[in-house]
């Protein structure tokens, strides 16, 4: 099955929040960063039942080499990133979130 991918608007804004805070700490990590969400984004379009559902409908694939996840959702054919979220942090704040 083909899957539709949305990046919500939240999600964006924690990608490129990260992004910024990688870069600002060592210049090329940031890029490192986006680079493996893509990655993430590419297995969870191939598989989107793979991964563990953490809150309600949403399930989360971890980060390769940061300590962030992807935080979706899945109805029907379409994919929804509602977070990209680092993992210590309080996960009340994604999900307060239109899930």
């Amino acid at each position: 099955m083909s899957y539709q991918l949305i990046i919500s608007p939240e999600a964006e804004l924690d990608i490129q929040d990260a992004f910024e805070w990688y870069e600002q700490r060592d210049s090329g990590v940031g890029s490192e960063f986006v680079r493996a969400v893509d990655s993430c984004l590419a297995l969870i379009g191939r598989n989107p039942s793979a991964y563990p559902v953490v809150y309600r409908q949403a399930r989360r694939l971890l980060i390769r080499r940061f300590p962030y996840g992807v935080i979706y959702v899945v109805e029907e054919n379409v994919i929804t990133v509602i977070a990209c979220y680092h993992v210590k942090r309080n996960p009340k704040q994604w999900q307060s979130r239109n899930i």
